[in-house]
């Protein structure tokens, strides 16, 4: 992968987690590489929540692609080369740690029909988006262009 942190060793998720975390904890003997617990304040929702890795916890926190990877895929994705739809899926400007049942409304919905529901993130979460997509050549409908001047014209 040609992306930030590629071929550090560890995973993507944990990569996201150790990011947008604070307070890591780390699994020991993973050197730093698997995320035991840590706590998030979800961009998303606006809630900080506490994140302890289980087989019935693990979920809460789960890890959204800005741009989601079917939304990329309808808008010219499948025109990219197998490596650099890898580097996307992976790209660390594309990832962000959040709820997991905001993460799971989300689905693979664009800025057309869904926002983040904290008002205060809805700027930067389109702006990501753009960058994004702007990043792979991947392009817009109209209803999500017009959402996006929406949003972006609300911007502080």
């Amino acid at each position: 992968m040609s992306v930030p942190l590629g071929h550090n060793g560890c995973d993507t998720r944990n990569d996201i987690l150790k990011r947008d975390l604070i307070q890591v904890s780390f699994v020991p003997r993973t050197r730093d590489c698997k995320v035991a617990a840590g706590e998030l304040a979800d961009l998303y929702t606006g809630k900080d929540i506490h994140f302890v890795r289980g087989a019935t916890t693990s979920d809460d926190v789960q890890i959204d692609h800005v741009v989601a990877l079917s939304d990329a895929w309808q808008k010219g994705a499948q025109q990219l080369s197998p490596e650099r739809r890898r580097d996307m899926a992976n790209d660390p400007l594309n990832l962000q740690a959040v709820d997991g049942p905001t993460n799971q409304a989300k689905g693979d919905s664009d800025a057309a029909t869904w926002l983040p529901p904290s008002k205060g993130y809805r700027c930067t979460y389109v702006v990501r988006q753009i960058r994004v997509k702007a990043a792979y050549g991947l392009w817009v409908t109209g209803a999500e262009k017009a959402a996006m001047s929406t949003e972006l014209d609300s911007c502080g």
